[in-house]
């Protein structure tokens, strides 16, 4: 949930948004609890270099864990363009970064750098698309998975946040009273 100026605005418009932590707030996050020797976070992190160096530099040591490279969600239209043109920072850009940290005593091989995810986005603003499938070679056959800051459930992970439930749709429930 990082703090950006284009929610901060919208939630002043409408109901739609987010509640929004600046970086010291995310490194409070007691993340360390819950990391075993093997594990490997996933960070889907904004363009802002000003968030990319407090993960490297200071949320990710308290972690326990280190920056270990990154990978480029592309955006594209249904005709295959990307959403908006690629442009100098602090402009908007076609592309979010997913970030990856481990501890140095993993077991298992850590993704390699500079990678690209393809794909178009959701309507609903910062759906992002499920890694699972993609991060399969790099965990053990069985993980344990923990999202934090969850907006969908996915099968066989641990699904933490205020919106876990955000993107789910409403077949999927059976309404009880009580």
């Amino acid at each position: 949930p990082w703090w950006n100026k284009y929610i901060r605005r919208k939630r002043k418009h409408s109901d739609q948004g987010y509640n929004m932590m600046f970086n010291e707030q995310l490194k409070n996050v007691p993340l360390e609890n819950h990391l075993n020797d093997d594990s490997l976070v996933v960070v889907w992190c904004t363009n802002s270099s000003q968030h990319l160096n407090a993960l490297r530099d200071e949320i990710f040591p308290k972690w326990g864990v280190k920056y270990v490279g990154k990978w480029y969600w592309v955006k594209i239209t249904q005709s295959g363009e990307v959403v908006c043109p690629f442009s100098k920072p602090p402009r908007k850009q076609p592309f979010e970064q997913i970030i990856f940290a481990a501890k140095e005593e993993r077991a298992f091989p850590n993704p390699p750098c500079d990678k690209l995810v393809v794909s178009i986005p959701s309507s609903l603003h910062s759906h992002k698309p499920p890694l699972t499938r993609l991060l399969e070679s790099f965990l053990p056959s069985k993980p344990a998975c923990l999202e934090v800051f969850a907006r969908y459930l996915l099968p066989d992970w641990t699904s933490y946040g205020n919106e876990v439930l955000r993107f789910q749709h409403e077949s999927l429930y059976v309404r009880v009273s009580g």
